[in-house]
């Protein structure tokens, strides 16, 4: 499987509302990602990052087909050379090495494009696929934030894995 990071196109509604409409996907995303996903929040979406630049919120694909979603966000001020990552992928897709393609190419558009020196994710502590791919891609656990996290009636806690430049032009010699 060969998955590509690019630019949402409008043609791409039909796949993001039927995968994104999925209480398993949102149940592991922050509570501005609905469910259930309409197709009035897709076109909204797909509208509003397509017009972005820099773009931040890329498809994932895979054989020109999005699956999912990658996005990341610099910070501002004093953190300013660092971004956040925040993804998901369609559950047919889980547990085939998809995401961690994606982030291997979120990682070089990140470090490559934008003046940054770390970027970090903040998975929830019950969500170790998320975990798991992180580590593949060659981030670190920075930090666990115990009950950090209110989502779904109860407190989570709220895992920082991080990768700096170093590490990143380590991975791609």
């Amino acid at each position: 499987m060969t998955i590509e990071i690019r630019k949402w196109k409008r043609s791409d509604i039909d796949n993001l509302v039927r995968y994104a409409n999925n209480k398993k996907v949102s149940h592991n995303l922050a509570d501005a990602f609905p469910y259930p996903y309409t197709m009035e929040f897709g076109h909204n979406f797909i509208e509003r990052v397509s017009e972005e630049t820099p773009t931040k919120i890329l498809a994932i694909t895979e054989s020109g087909e999005a699956i999912g979603s990658i996005g990341i966000f610099p910070d501002q001020d004093i953190y300013r050379k660092n971004a956040a990552i925040a993804y998901w992928l369609a559950e047919p897709y889980w547990g085939r090495g998809a995401m961690t393609q994606a982030i291997r190419q979120i990682l070089v558009y990140g470090f490559e494009e934008l003046d940054i020196n770390r970027i970090y994710a903040k998975p929830f502590g019950t969500n170790i696929g998320s975990q798991r791919v992180l580590e593949k891609a060659g981030f670190e656990l920075e930090a666990t934030i115990p009950k950090a996290v209110f989502k779904n009636g109860e407190f989570l806690d709220e895992k920082i894995y991080g990768i700096r430049r170093p590490a990143y032009l380590q991975l791609i010699e």
